[in-house]
């Protein structure tokens, strides 16, 4: 199988399976000397990590990662770092009564279009289980970038169904807000409106007891990011940021900046118009920068210095317990009930999985723009 590497200099390759012994990742192009240490890895990890709340799937995975290679003294070496994240709560059992079912939303068919031959046991390669070791990569991705040049990713949950949060300015939520409520409680929807996440939370228990699943949107949003990462054609940092968010599970759609907002706007409404910016001198000159940011902090495929701004639409979960109908390997009409245990929606345990993955492209850029000088 192709397909399982990312990235040029900062380059992760990913191995294993919903159901397998582990996940492991191979990450090429960490610089030497970065401190690194399982505690490092375990913060993300357990953002990500199943049975954390009452509203995603409870899979019961610690999720401790092993350190294989590239470490040494609690510094990375340059060398390759691998780290193996082992799977201990499978209950491949619950699979086994549909495994000639195609179930509805996900890989089943495709795959066997494409191999004539599937792991069915959950969702195999195309699982969410695989990005345990992708989160683990893109906290070292998150080090290198805020050590480089203070860059920082924070992601967080605008929208569950119908419900939407007023986030106001997104450049200033921090990573406190989305994991805290005011109160001090955890913000297990991952939302930084506190009001608004309380709602979120009782439509997505409600939708739990009824069997279903719901969608939403998350944001993303990279601060401090230099300008000049990213290529003009091909390598567009838009366009890496994209298929980095695509190739997650369960996203069905990707826009940066004001996105589909531009299509009723004139040039004079749109454009962001350069300013000087006097507090980020260069080269003994007054700094430049925009007055607004409906570029989402990339113009030509290349950053400008705003904040990235992105947002990813996640489809609702599509294992479900409702019958639904369906056809066997054969062609036959069926009908199909998924068991096992899965999240009634996916946004709270999308977030860290999308930061790490912007953390990434913004990483290997960043190191592909320090070759080039």
């Amino acid at each position: 199988m192709s397909g399982n590497s990312f990235g040029q200099s900062f380059r992760i390759t990913t191995a294993g399976e919903s159901h397998g012994p582990a996940n492991v990742v191979i990450i090429d192009g960490v610089p030497s000397g970065l401190p690194l240490s399982v505690d490092d890895l375990l913060f993300d990890l357990n953002r990500r990590r199943p049975g954390q709340s009452h509203i995603v799937t409870q899979r019961d995975e610690s999720d401790t990662p092993e350190i294989l290679s590239g470490v040494f003294e609690g510094r990375t070496t340059g060398t390759s770092l691998a780290i193996l994240i082992r799977n201990q709560d499978q209950r491949s059992r619950d699979y086994g009564e549909i495994k000639d079912l195609y179930r509805p939303g996900h890989a089943d068919y495709s795959f066997d279009a494409k191999y004539g031959f599937r792991d069915y046991r959950g969702g195999g390669r195309s699982s969410a289980r695989e990005t345990t070791v992708r989160v683990a990569a893109g906290v070292v991705a998150k080090k290198l970038i805020e050590q480089a040049f203070g860059g920082r990713v924070v992601g967080y949950v605008t929208q569950v169904g119908d419900i939407k949060a007023n986030i106001g300015n997104p450049e200033s939520v921090t990573l406190e807000q989305v994991e805290k409520l005011p109160n001090g409680e955890p913000n297990i929807i991952r939302c930084p409106d506190a009001a608004i996440a309380a709602k979120m939370v009782e439509l997505i228990e409600n939708i739990r007891k009824e069997g279903d699943s719901i969608g939403g949107a998350a944001e993303i949003v990279a601060t401090n990011i230099p300008a000049g990462l990213g290529e003009p054609v091909f390598d567009k940092i838009k366009a890496d940021l994209a298929k980095a968010l695509f190739s997650l599970p369960a996203v069905l759609g990707v826009e940066y900046g004001i996105g589909f907002g531009c299509v009723n706007m004139r040039g004079s409404q749109h454009n962001d118009h350069f300013i000087p910016d006097p507090e980020h001198p260069t080269d003994g000159h007054a700094g430049i920068t925009t007055d607004t940011n409906r570029h989402g902090g990339m113009l030509g495929g290349i950053t400008t210095g705003r904040p990235i701004i992105l947002r990813a639409a996640v489809k609702p979960t599509s294992s479900l317990p409702l019958e639904q109908p369906t056809v066997t390997r054969q062609g036959e009409a069926a009908t199909i009930r998924t068991k096992g245990r899965h999240d009634p929606c996916l946004l709270p345990r999308f977030i860290p999985m999308a930061e790490a993955m912007v953390a990434i492209v913004i990483a290997d850029h960043w190191l592909r723009w320090r070759g080039q000088q």
